[in-house]
């Protein structure tokens, strides 16, 4: 199956029901073409209310089972949906917009997050502490939360999911997540097949519909113990002052202006490669894509002539067309943003050496097309240096050496990921310590690993994803003192 030949009608996913349609509902439409995909309920305190309480429901008998049997469960789930990547796929790619292939690179990586924590499952441990004092020692619990709130973009639906459901779940808590209002029909399939892979009813439960709506709503209410948000720097900063009133734990994984730095020691043709996929991947809809990139002068040209031939190369289309490697932006919302900010970057300064505008064809011009796109040496000060960019435009600058480029990466309000090329281990330690942000890939694509912890600084957010360190933010620790009978 390489489309969905008709719209899909899916209700919320409440207690391991698909329920049908409110008489609210949205439409979901393709990205490429404007063609209906199908509708869902636009949830209001009711729906989110319902949604909730089946979590709390089931959080009991969830929470009191063995850690193993979680994870076994969790990685049932898993199985049963790299085992659906052929019917998800080409729903992820109707109603998101990416080429079918990168829907299924998507899907695969939601699988193997997930089996991942089902892995961990059994080192998931407390501490034992012992001579508190004559006779006493100490115990520390991890105890679940209870009801998590996972609200999740449009980019990545339904990895960025997993990155919340994994540690959750297995750590014991049950979870309320609202997907984008525009890309909510994967994640639906997404939870009826958990469920019928063997999760429980209620333990992982779907509602749709608007952030200011249901969004807030799931926020604001009094049973959901903790919050997990990726998305816009903006939004991140409504959710904290929402949650605050009642004090809700929160992870926040928010925007990023990710630099890339080539120093002139550096394998320039993998580096070159890099910055191009870190660039164009997703249609440059990352949050940890490379958003800016600094070269050393000696080197400059021969990496600006490398980028600029691979983004020429690069074929954009709609995404269930054979050979396509660029899809649409999300949105007409998306591709107005970055036409602004390219116009007003160009406006002050900066030359275009690839793209720059909209591409030709008929066939293109019914979705949110735009070509890829590089521009060298824009004022530092420009929205192309100083805002995130989502979409496919990289901004390319000469430095002198490597704290040029560090200072220069490192003048921005953000602070998610970073990379540097250099065949110098001392540069590259040197770079790793010294550049503000939570992730810094070495010689390295920008590919974040299950194995390690994944968060930001600054205005990127805080909290961490992945890694074992996400089981922290996902339980409490719990202090426990022993006094042993006739001691002490």
């Amino acid at each position: 199956m390489s489309a969905i030949e008709t719209a899909v009608d899916l209700g919320p996913f409440i207690a391991g029901k698909a329920e049908p349609l409110s008489e609210a509902v949205q439409e979901i439409h393709d990205p490429a073409t404007q063609r209906l995909v199908g509708r869902v309920t636009a949830a209001g305190d009711e729906q989110v209310d319902r949604a909730v309480r089946a979590a709390e429901d089931a959080f009991v008998a969830w929470s009191a089972r063995g850690i193993a049997e979680r994870g076994e469960l969790v990685g049932r789930a898993a199985h049963a949906i790299r085992a659906a990547i052929d019917e998800l796929a080409p729903l992820l790619t109707a109603e998101q917009g990416k080429p079918l292939r990168e829907s299924r690179i998507e899907l695969g990586r939601a699988s193997e997050t997930l089996a991942h924590y089902a892995g961990l499952a059994k080192e998931l441990r407390g501490a034992f502490v012992l001579g508190l004092d004559p006779g006493v020692s100490g115990q520390v619990l991890r105890r679940p939360l209870g009801v998590v709130g996972a609200i999740v973009p449009w980019n990545f639906p339904t990895t960025l999911l997993a990155n919340k459901l994994g540690p959750a779940l297995v750590a014991g808590n049950t979870v309320v997540a609202k997907p984008a209002d525009t890309t909510p029909l994967t994640t639906l399939r997404v939870a009826a097949i958990m469920h019928e892979a063997g999760l429980p009813a209620g333990v992982f439960n779907v509602i749709t519909g608007r952030g200011a709506e249901a969004g807030e709503a799931l926020v604001t209410h009094p049973l959901v113990r903790k919050v997990a948000f990726t998305g816009s720097t903006p939004t991140g900063r409504r959710i904290m002052s929402l949650a605050a009133t009642e004090n809700k734990r929160l992870t926040l994984e928010l925007g990023g202006s990710d630099p890339m730095i080539i120093l002139q020691d550096a394998d320039l043709a993998k580096a070159a490669s890099a910055a191009s996929m870190g660039r164009f991947f997703n249609c440059g809809q990352a949050c940890l894509a490379v958003k800016r990139l600094y070269v050393a002068e000696p080197v400059a040209d021969e990496v600006i002539e490398a980028v600029v031939q691979k983004a020429g190369r690069l074929t954009v289309g709609r995404g269930t067309d054979k050979g396509v490697q660029l899809g649409p932006l999300h949105s007409e919302r998306q591709r107005d943003l970055l036409e602004d900010q390219l116009r007003r970057t160009l406006d002050r300064g900066g030359q275009v050496a690839a793209g720059g505008g909209r591409p030709p064809g008929e066939h293109l011009s019914d979705g949110w097309f735009h070509e890829p796109t590089v521009v060298l040496e824009p004022p530092h000060d420009s929205p192309m240096a100083t805002e995130e960019v989502f979409g496919p435009a990289l901004p390319i600058w000469r430095v002198r050496d490597l704290d040029d480029a560090i200072g220069r990466a490192n003048a921005s309000p953000f602070g998610l990921g970073s990379s540097v090329w250099t065949s110098d281990l001392d540069a590259a330690a040197e770079a790793a310590e010294r550049l503000d942000c939570g992730y810094t890939w070495i010689n390295s694509p920008t590919k974040v690993y299950d194995e390690l912890p994944f968060g930001g600084v600054k205005a990127s957010g805080f909290g961490k994803e992945h890694g074992s360190e996400a089981f922290d933010y996902y339980t409490d620790q719990k202090a426990v003192v022993i006094r042993r009978r006739g001691r002490g």
